[in-house]
């Protein structure tokens, strides 16, 4: 507890301290920001500036400038009611040997969400989303999963080929699940939304018993690929598929973190190890876990929600 005391009173002296030696000022444009860092320290080396991962645009021996598009230098988006939220982080890396530590100074820009504005993750071909320091990516592909795919059009009973993956930079390994994916008619959920349930119970290709849909052996582990029947839902309208990405511990499967799939006349099958299908056995109950589903110490699990549409499905009979 001391020990956290003492922690927190430095980094209130380090927050109190760059107050004192620079000043920020922050422009936020409708496409673009404008940020001017002011330092008064001649240790600090402006070029070791970033705001996220871009450099400065210019800079002299006091002053940073950024000027950079909200689509660059990895600014996080969110959307809260009316508001619509970018996040970043102007950060200074330090040199071996400077005399000044490194820090990090957050930078928000709020704007009014537009009643007509749908965010660009909503984008059919490739979709990015970041959480903290990892990036999540799901995207309809081609047919053998080399490339994006070409057509958002699908007709009812073809494959729709789905990848989904996360970068894993300076983690341990990770292994992407999909825990639940749903088709609506919506790019957002809503309470009284018709849905086509496509994975549920925690990782359970339901709709693998129904149809053909599968997911494919992997060639990653952080990449998850589905192919996924087209199936008879808002037929000829717009349709977007709602799913929660998780990656986790390769070695922390359990009924609760797995990925299954129905295979004909053999049943249930554990994509990464059919060898423990048989906890997939709860894919016809329900899926729960007798211990606590907090993350244990020295584990990673991180969710993330993601929306993949507008894509159609097509009768070709109609």
């Amino acid at each position: 507890m001391m020990a956290l005391f003492w922690q927190g009173a430095l980094l209130l002296s380090l927050a109190a301290a760059i107050s004192v030696y620079a000043d920020m000022k922050l422009d936020c444009k409708p496409d673009f920001v404008m940020l001017v860092w002011t330092e008064s320290r001649p240790q600090a080396d402006p070029s070791l500036f970033r705001l996220g991962n871009c450099f400065p645009t210019s800079f002299t021996a006091r002053e940073v400038v950024f000027s950079v598009d909200l689509n660059d230098c990895n600014f996080r988006r969110m959307v809260t009611g009316d508001q619509l939220i970018y996040t970043n982080d102007l950060t200074f890396v330090s040199s071996p040997d400077s005399h000044i530590l490194p820090f990090t100074h957050p930078v928000v820009c709020t704007y009014e969400r537009p009643k007509d504005w749908y965010p660009l993750i909503y984008d059919p071909v490739f979709n990015t989303y970041g959480q903290g320091d990892l990036v999540f990516h799901i995207g309809l592909m081609n047919e053998d999963f080399s490339g994006p795919a070409e057509s958002t059009s699908f007709p009812l009973g073809s494959f729709i080929p789905i990848m989904a993956s996360v970068e894993q930079r300076t983690h341990q390994p990770l292994l992407l699940l999909l825990e639940e994916c749903v088709a609506a008619a919506t790019p957002e959920l809503q309470s009284e939304s018709n849905l086509y349930p496509i994975i549920t119970n925690t990782g359970c290709l339901v709709d693998s018993k129904t149809s053909r849909s599968k997911f494919e052996p992997r060639q990653k582990s952080s990449e998850i690929h589905l192919l996924l029947q087209a199936f008879r839902f808002a037929l000829g309208k717009e349709v977007f598929i709602h799913c929660k990405l998780v990656a986790w511990d390769p070695i922390g499967l359990d009924n609760t973190k797995k990925a299954c799939h129905y295979v004909k006349d053999h049943g249930w099958e554990l994509l990464d190890n059919p060898a423990y299908s048989n906890i997939c056995d709860c894919c016809d109950s329900s899926c729960k876990s007798r211990r606590t589903r907090s993350i244990e110490p020295g584990k990673l699990g991180i969710i993330q929600r993601a929306v993949l549409g507008p894509l159609t499905i097509t009768d070709l009979n109609s």
